[in-house]
C-alpha cells in the first residue's frame, strides 16, 4: 500500500526498516510512493511562488507568473523523481562492492523511503520565509541521512560496519546528484528557462 510505512519511519525507523525488509513490495509500490510523495514539494512550491509570494527577508514578497511557477514545479517534480531513481541505481550498483546482492527493488525502497523526509519538507514552502525553509530543510536532510544509515544494513543485508561505509558512499553519491541537479538548473536558466516575475 502506498505510504503505509510513512508513520513508522518517523516513530520507530529501525523496526520499520525491518518490516520493509521482511515484506518487500513490488517495484510498482515503491515507484508509486515516489511519484506521490514528490508531488508535495512540487505543488507546495507552485502555490508559494504563484499565490503566496516568497519572502527573501527584505522588501516585498516575490511572485512568479502562474505559467513560470507551473513550469518550475513540473521541472522540480521530474527532477526529484529522476534523482531518486538515479540514487537507487547507484545504491544497486555499489551493492556489489560491499558484498551485498540487492535487487533493484530493494535499492529503490532504500532510496524512496530515505528521500521521504526531504520531500515532506515541501510543506514548509507554504510558509515561504527563507530562514524557516532553511531550518526545516536542514532538519529533513539530517533525518534522511539518519534513515539511510539505519536502513542500509537492514535492507542490503550487510554487517553494520560495512553498512556505515556503504551509506556514506550513497550519501556522497546523493550530494553529487544534488550538485548535478543544481548545475542543470543554472544551465537551463542561462538558456532562457529561468523564472519570470510578476
Amino acid at each position: 500500500m502506498i505510504l503505509n510505512h510513512l508513520m513508522g519511519l518517523y516513530t520507530h525507523p529501525k523496526q520499520e526498516w525491518q518490516t520493509i525488509e521482511r515484506n518487500h513490495e513490488a517495484l510498482r509500490s515503491s515507484l508509486s510512493h515516489v511519484l506521490l510523495i514528490a508531488l508535495i514539494p512540487a505543488v507546495c512550491s507552485y502555490i508559494a511562488t504563484a499565490h503566496i509570494g516568497w519572502n527573501p527577508g527584505a522588501g516585498d514578497p516575490l511572485y512568479l507568473t502562474s505559467q513560470s511557477a507551473m513550469f518550475m514545479s513540473v521541472g522540480m517534480y521530474f527532477g526529484l523523481i529522476g534523482g531518486v531513481m538515479a540514487l537507487a541505481y547507484l545504491a544497486f550498483w555499489m551493492g556489489k562492492t560491499f558484498d551485498a546482492n540487492p535487487t533493484f527493488t530493494q535499492a529503490l525502497e532504500l532510496a524512496s523511503y530515505t528521500a521521504t523526509p526531504l520531500f515532506m519538507v515541501g510543506f514548509a514552502a507554504l510558509y515561504p520565509v527563507l530562514w524557516f525553509i532553511m531550518l526545516v530543510g536542514l532538519a529533513g536532510l539530517a533525518y534522511s541521512v539518519y534513515l539511510l544509515y539505519a536502513g542500509v544494513p537492514i535492507i542490503m543485508n550487510i554487517p553494520e560496519e560495512k553498512g556505515f561505509i556503504y551509506a556514506s558512499s550513497v550519501v556522497t553519491a546523493g550530494l553529487v546528484l544534488l550538485v548535478a541537479l543544481m548545475a542543470s538548473s543554472v544551465i537551463l536558466w542561462s538558456l532562457g528557462f529561468g523564472p519570470m516575475m510578476q
